[in-house]
């Protein structure tokens, strides 16, 4: 009997209850809190470039931004609508944990179990409370593994069309997908089992369409002096020293909640061993490993191998409800584990305190992102307040210029009711949208320590910014600056830089 025979006949049906139940709590409660605290600096540079669509940006492809756009046109100014496709991709990817275990051969509590471990996932709550790149980056690593057990267990080449296609797509969201790839088929190639697959002319075929839907953004990335690789370098360096490659290796194990990671170990040792008839799946595990140690070299964020926790997981928990068969008061244990695992955790995730608990707490320590999300009304107040300053007959020709995309970001979102000055910043995509006008002055400063040396005039702090809690932009001065000390064509590459 051939593999895709025996696979036909012996995989389980899905579990459609448990697992859309896990799923709906998970995208329920992230749109419940959708509206806490305020947009993140990232999500404000999203609608920034969603207002600017392009086939690229310095240091993304388009479809982030394209969705900031989309949800503001539907409901301007609404964090539950800027938010709501987050949480959908949140859901997605706990629906696709509990499919990877039914097709790994596991039944209705295996299913279930693997949707509640990734649902516990402190990375996927995380992203799927904001409007980040990282969120469909996860969806989309998620879905290839899957797609790709599919491919392996069942001997179907022709899924290979169907994983090019999500990697396409993928890559519209960021390029970090092609590690993925790159780790599956060199896994693919080291496992005998599997190797019959590089000859398919379905795999070539999948890569070739992903090839072609990322067509458009690697042109614009060609023709703009491919920035992402300079932007990729600025990131290696940041984060490849040896304090954060420790905190690299230290994410792998608090990502998915410390007492999840017996379940996805367990799942990692069982693909290693070809377990379960599982020795076709057997690239899945090289591809973490190559992945592993290859983010660690080069300097890889903590999250970037989180796309390859709910394979693993789903592996995990097929495994252990068939050892635990006999032991339902142990297995039942698990989930229990599982939940109030992440409990602990959930107030650095997510936006469950009011926010001046949140900046007092141990958990303003740990929740560095949702730290980024206080503070902003206060923070254009201290604009206004600037602009204000400025002599009447001055204040339309009045700029305010950034040190980073968020700051601008969040003059353009929350100014455009406030009566701001517009705002600039040589952060990587603001760089292309400017310089200023010839004629615009005076100039507001906005999260710069000093005014950088030699580019502007008759500079004088106003103020300083109090968010209410340490963040990015807490006690960052105001400045108030006469114009430009040269032209603004002259002064704007100084100004320009590349980095996360």
């Amino acid at each position: 009997m051939s593999v895709r025979a025996d696979a036909s006949t012996t995989t389980p049906r899905p579990a459609w209850g448990p697992i859309l139940l896990v799923s709906t709590v998970v995208a329920a409660t992230l749109v419940a809190l959708a509206g806490q605290y305020g947009p993140h600096r990232d999500e404000l540079y999203f609608l920034a470039a969603g207002k600017r669509l392009a086939w690229g940006y310095p240091d993304q492809p388009p479809l982030t931004p394209l969705l900031a756009r989309v949800a503001d046109a539907l409901a301007p100014g609404s964090l539950y609508a800027l938010r709501a496709p987050s949480a959908l991709a949140a859901a997605g990817t706990v629906v696709l944990a509990g499919l990877a275990a039914r097709e790994l051969g596991g039944g209705r509590t295996a299913q279930a179990l693997a949707a509640l471990a990734t649902a516990c996932g402190a990375v996927v709550l995380v992203t799927g409370h904001l409007l980040s790149t990282a969120t469909f980056d996860l969806l989309a690593w998620t879905a290839v593994t899957v797609l790709a057990l599919r491919a392996l267990l069942r001997d179907a080449p022709r899924t290979w069309l169907a994983v090019g296609a999500v990697a396409g797509l993928a890559l519209l969201n960021k390029h970090l997908v092609l590690a993925l790839l790159a780790g599956l088929v060199v896994g693919v190639a080291l496992t005998p089992a599997a190797r019959h697959h590089l000859r398919s002319p379905w795999a070539w075929s999948g890569a070739a369409l992903a090839l072609a839907l990322w067509a458009p953004n690697l042109i614009w990335q060609a023709t703009h002096g491919w920035p992402q690789l300079t932007l990729a370098e600025d990131i290696n360096a940041e984060y490849g020293v040896l304090g954060e490659r420790l905190g690299y290796l230290a994410f792998q194990l608090i990502q998915f909640s410390p007492l999840a990671v017996p379940l996805w170990v367990a799942g990692l040792v069982g693909l290693w061993r070809g377990r379960q008839g599982w020795a076709a799946a057997q690239p899945l595990a090289w591809a973490y490993a190559l992945l592993l140690v290859g983010f660690l070299v080069v300097g890889g964020k903590g999250y970037y191998l989180g796309g390859l926790y709910p394979a693993l997981l789903a592996v995990g928990s097929v495994l252990v409800t068939r050892r635990w068969a006999e032991r339902p008061r142990l297995l039942a244990a698990v989930p229990v584990a599982l939940v109030l695992g992440i409990l602990p955790a959930l107030p650095s995730a997510l936006p469950l305190l009011p926010p001046d608990r949140f900046a007092g707490s141990i958990w303003h320590t740990l929740g560095e992102d949702q730290a980024e999300t206080i503070g902003w009304p206060s923070f254009i107040d201290t604009v206004a307040s600037a602009a204000a300053s400025v002599p009447v007959d001055r204040r339309d020709t009045t700029v305010v210029m950034t040190s980073n995309y968020g700051e601008a970001g969040a003059v353009e979102w929350y100014g455009s009711g406030r009566d701001l000055p517009p705002a600039y910043s040589g952060h990587n995509g603001f760089g292309l949208w400017g310089p200023p006008p010839a004629d615009a002055a005076p100039v507001i400063l906005l999260g710069f320590r000093n005014p950088p040396a030699g580019a502007f005039t008759g500079c004088r702090r106003t103020d300083v910014v109090d968010t209410g809690l340490d963040n990015e932009e807490d006690g960052r001065p105001v400045w108030l600056c006469d114009g430009p000390a040269r032209s603004w064509s002259q002064l704007w590459p100084d100004l320009l830089h590349l980095d996360a």
